[in-house]
């Protein structure tokens, strides 16, 4: 045998001796550590708290009108149609005054695009086809009967009356933003 191959069979069993020496001391190390570790943490749960005594109640409203009846439905209805037929008249556009030329486009078509003073009034410059109006408060915009209430630096404020989906006029703000740089 040279001595090449008497190192490598040396090197060989050294190995061999070493990892069978660690293997079953090791383990049982391990084994032993995971058993103390579990017998150490004791999960912990906390006992329901007892559920709340149900003490029901007497009804004492049988005189009055049950709540799911029809007749205290027809009264509900008849309550909303008074307070309708009030608001109605209370918010309803002027269909017979005359339109104003910005009437005739949508609001969403209108563009801020300046504002002013004129005679210690503020007016605000909007762009509608191209075209530039003047726009001060008082002044009706758009096709949902918008009448101008504000006139900022940089914004427009209108109010609106609209029909909901019962076919009741309804009043709604809608406030137009300055763009700057728009052509």
């Amino acid at each position: 045998m040279s001595f090449t191959h008497y190192r490598l069979a040396a090197s060989l069993a050294l190995v061999l001796f070493s990892i069978a020496g660690c293997g079953v001391s090791g383990h049982e190390e391990l084994q032993q550590w995971m058993v103390e570790q579990r017998n150490a943490t004791r999960p912990k749960v906390d006992p329901l708290p007892e559920p709340t005594k149900f003490s029901p109640q007497a009804y004492g409203q049988e005189s009055l009108i049950e709540p799911f009846s029809n007749q205290k439905l027809v009264q509900a209805l008849k309550r909303d149609a008074n307070q309708s037929t009030a608001n109605a008249a209370l918010i309803t556009p002027e269909l017979s005054r005359r339109k104003e030329p910005l009437e005739s486009s949508p609001l969403d078509a209108v563009v801020m695009v300046g504002s002013l003073t004129k005679t210690g009034q503020p007016v605000a410059l909007v762009r509608v086809d191209n075209l530039i109006y003047q726009v001060r408060a008082g002044n009706y915009l758009g096709q949902n009967y918008g009448r101008v209430t504000k006139v900022a630096e940089t914004s427009l404020t209108l109010r609106e009356i609209v029909q909901d989906a019962a076919g009741e006029w309804i009043e709604r703000t809608a406030t137009l933003q300055l763009i700057e740089g728009s052509k």
